[in-house]
């Protein structure tokens, strides 16, 4: 491996965790770390099995998540204080992809996404992600938390359902309707009591573990009343004590194929996911995270989950938050975290198994609630009607067709606003003459208004979307000039599309014999330029308008009266 290939793969691949012992760590930073690793243990455990069970998997999947991609996410990353998990947006993503192939065939998607997540890491495109427009991930997170809710009702209820839930919204909806004289008050009250003594705690005391003390009171409650409710050992058969040995899933070309499309979408949502939830704890911290290195974090752990029976993880903005707030100094935080939720697994598990399912519903809709963005919703929604239309259009793409759908929709809806509000900004003007800064006509005398000399001021990006427009503008010259100058003083950027259509306009204006010129030509417009057929070659490049001006005033002088 060559020098210049080692740096770029360090590049790429710099955990924090090396940049955190470098620095020093010591017992102070030891038991900071510890305290803050405990307390997101008690917000995760909880929620492990609560995402796992929405997500038509069993709760020990969340746990194995929780353990091994927790573990391998802190220990790898490219944030100081990211905490990885199964998260709350994989639940209507998971639930299909189970429902479509099978646990081994969800297993085998998201190893497939690790790898996907490894390459993207690699070639170093964990920067483009954040260039995913605010109506884009405001739309689909109102729209996963919308189907949160929904995937919540069977146990908020107590609903007894003859068949399978369907994943989907609105097969769900009529399955939960049709059984919905089934419903439990008791477990309905046990919701309740779990819900308002999760909000209650909140707003007296944030820093306390609300959640864990919601599913143990609720637990207490229906251990102490004998209560009729659902709860994990009677739906589950309890909890394992500690992980499984690693197995790999079923492979054939024909699996590959048809998981490869969940597989895409759990790459590309994990990838936005961790990625969010690392600038969300940069912008609390002050610190700047490596995306490319998170990424390829993010791949290893997906690859692992899936050999020890977990669901995929992904970075978690809730629990990143939690260990911030609690002190965290390093990723040997998040590394404690999944240790001592391993630690729970090995000696709690009998006790797990006591806990309500309603509890667990209620603790759900109180994170889909909080998760809506809801004033950044409506705030959007009130707002631009183009950016309306891409928020909505995704939120309901989202919430009655599928997530990935959802998400490129957007993306392609806000890539062509884009493209529009840019082509609004470039325009292109042009002048027969040539003025100083003292507003004399510093033209020679014999060209003086006889337009023998275009000049073609260009203002802003060249690219597909203001191509056109430009184009249409410089063909209105009625007649041929002898020379024609492009300046490109105000232009930032140029791709293909430009190139192509200056390429189209100079060959038939140099049919007429017409000379052109380019001034003030940036280092990435003459990249463009080069690579896309105008080299220097062929089209002199001046310094400025004036040095470009005065050479096409000498070579016509020189070739012949004007």
């Amino acid at each position: 491996m060559t020098q210049s290939r080692a740096a770029a793969v360090v590049e790429v691949f710099q955990p924090k965790l090396f940049t955190a012992l470098k620095q020093g760590y010591g017992l102070d930073r030891l038991r900071a770390d510890a305290t803050a690793g405990l307390t997101v243990a008690i917000v995760a455990l909880p929620l492990s099995m609560a995402i796992a069970i929405a997500s038509g998997a069993t709760p020990e999947r969340g746990l194995y998540a929780a353990v091994i991609g927790g573990f391998i996410i802190s220990a790898l990353g490219g944030s100081m204080h990211q905490i990885g998990g199964p998260a709350g947006a994989f639940i209507v993503l998971v639930a299909s992809s189970i429902e479509r192939h099978g646990l081994d065939g969800f297993f085998l998607a998201t190893i497939i996404a690790g790898f996907i997540m490894i390459a993207l890491g690699a070639f170093r495109l964990g920067t483009l992600i954040r260039y995913i427009p605010e109506p884009v991930t405001v739309g689909f997170t109102a729209g996963i938390a919308v189907i949160i809710a929904a995937s919540q009702l069977r146990d908020l209820f107590g609903l007894t359902l003859e068949g399978k839930e369907p994943a989907a919204l609105i097969p769900k909806l009529g399955v939960l309707f049709a059984a919905f004289p089934s419903f439990n008050l008791y477990a309905i009250g046990v919701a309740l009591f779990s819900g308002a003594l999760i909000l209650g705690i909140q707003r007296i005391n944030k820093a306390l573990p609300s959640l864990l003390i919601a599913v143990i009171a609720a637990s207490l409650l229906v251990w102490a009343f004998n209560l009729p409710v659902e709860t994990i050992g009677s739906r589950f058969g309890g909890v394992p004590s500690g992980l499984p040995a690693p197995a790999l899933p079923t492979l054939s070309f024909a699996k590959v194929q048809a998981v490869l499309p969940d597989a895409l979408a759990i790459a590309l949502l994990g990838a936005i996911e961790s990625l969010l939830s690392a600038v969300v704890a940069d912008s609390m911290t002050g610190r700047r995270h490596r995306s490319n290195t998170e990424l390829v974090a993010q791949g290893f752990a997906n690859l692992a989950c899936p050999l020890f029976g977990g669901l995929c993880a992904t970075g978690t903005i809730a629990r990143t938050a939690t260990n911030i707030r609690s002190g965290a100094t390093s990723p040997v935080a998040g590394m404690l975290h999944a240790l001592f939720i391993l630690a729970a697994m090995v000696l709690a598990a009998p006790l797990m198994a006591r806990i309500p399912l309603a509890a667990l519903g209620a603790l759900l809709a109180i994170v889909a609630w909080n998760m809506a963005e809801k004033h950044t919703f409506w705030a959007l929604a009130r707002g631009n009607r183009a950016e309306a239309a891409v928020l909505l259009a995704t939120f309901l793409l989202t919430v009655f067709r599928d997530l990935t759908e959802g998400i490129l929709v957007g993306v392609v809806l806000g890539s062509v606003l884009f493209a529009v509000r840019m082509a609004q900004l470039a325009e292109v003007s042009s002048q027969m003459r040539l003025f100083d800064a003292d507003g004399e006509d510093s033209a020679p005398h014999g060209a003086r208004g006889s337009g023998d000399i275009i000049i073609h001021r260009l203002d802003g990006p060249l690219f597909f979307g203001t191509a056109p427009n430009m184009q249409e503008v410089m063909g209105r010259i009625g007649h041929t000039p002898k020379a024609m100058v492009f300046d490109f003083s105000g232009v930032p950027f140029m791709d293909s599309s430009g190139v192509a259509m200056l390429d189209r306009h100079i060959r038939k204006v140099e049919q007429t014999g017409a000379k052109v010129y380019f001034s003030g030509v940036s280092a990435p417009v003459e990249l463009a330029l080069r690579q896309f057929g105008l080299p220097k070659s062929r089209v002199p490049r001046l310094k400025n308008l004036q040095e470009a001006y005065d050479r096409a005033s000498s070579e016509l002088r020189a070739s012949g009266p004007l």
